[in-house]
């Protein structure tokens, strides 16, 4: 479904602050996956998803959805196949636009725009019917501008409109991070239930253990710039907040941390 094949990747290279990332990094990701990401800062897990959604370009290697070598795409060709949701509540949306708007504005994705009422009354039901999934009553506020939600339900609001036309893959760039603990298990168990539904092949990058243990089908720890754990099914299953944190105590010994 997903393939990053021999991917290299240096920063500032031939400066002082040359930092060599990414050295033969490989990763598949298998239709109907939804890998939790974790690792220690720095580690390449965002980095990972910008390679991935053409924002940064790698030194070498290649990027192959579906088949198809999508290394040189750009970035806005690849979002028609690629849905993202960011760790900043106020990127996945518009603050002066309602919801109506916002989702109308989703609902375009990728079609050619002419002179014609920017809202689509016949779509309202539609719209009203992904809202439902949410269960926070935000189909009953169509008219409301997005920058007047919570953080919990912007988040909430983003992964609906990312989802809408239904991506081939999902980036989830700790969505909850900037979210108060509550919210964030409630976006997350919205997360789970929309991806599960709609069948999505998902990359979550966390920072929560907890998020990654409890959820999703495949779990994958990365560590200056490699893949250290790579667990799914049973072996994931078995797995506890301890386990991960034990192999995180283990390299923060080997950085002399």
């Amino acid at each position: 479904m997903l393939d990053l094949s021999h991917i290299y990747k240096t920063f500032n290279a031939g400066t002082v602050d040359e930092k060599i990332l990414f050295s033969d990094f490989n990763l598949t990701v298998n239709e109907g996956d939804f890998i939790g990401v974790i690792g220690s800062n720095g580690s390449g897990k965002t980095t990972m998803l910008n390679i991935v959604s053409g924002d940064v370009t790698p030194d070498a290697g290649t990027v192959t959805l579906n088949g198809v070598d999508i290394t040189s795409r750009k970035n806005f060709k690849r979002a028609e196949n690629i849905g993202r949701v960011f760790q900043n509540p106020s990127m996945g949306t518009c603050p002066s636009m309602t919801i109506w708007e916002n989702m109308s504005i989703a609902d375009n994705k990728g079609k050619t725009y002419g002179l014609s009422f920017g809202l689509n009354r016949q779509r309202k039901d539609y719209y009203c019917s992904q809202l439902e999934l949410l269960g926070m009553g935000l189909e009953n506020r169509l008219n409301t501008p997005a920058g007047s939600l919570s953080g919990g339900q912007r988040q909430a609001l983003a992964l609906i409109m990312a989802t809408m036309i239904r991506p081939d893959l999902l980036l989830l760039d700790e969505h909850t991070a900037a979210l108060d603990p509550k919210s964030s298990d409630t976006v997350m168990m919205l997360t789970e239930k929309v991806v599960r539904e709609k069948k999505i092949t998902t990359l979550m990058v966390t920072h929560n253990l907890r998020h990654a243990v409890e959820y999703g089908t495949r779990a994958i720890m990365m560590h200056e710039g490699g893949i250290i754990m790579d667990v799914s099914g049973e072996e994931k299953d078995k797995k506890t907040i301890n386990d991960y944190l034990t192999v995180f105590n283990e390299i923060s010994i080997e950085c002399g941390n």
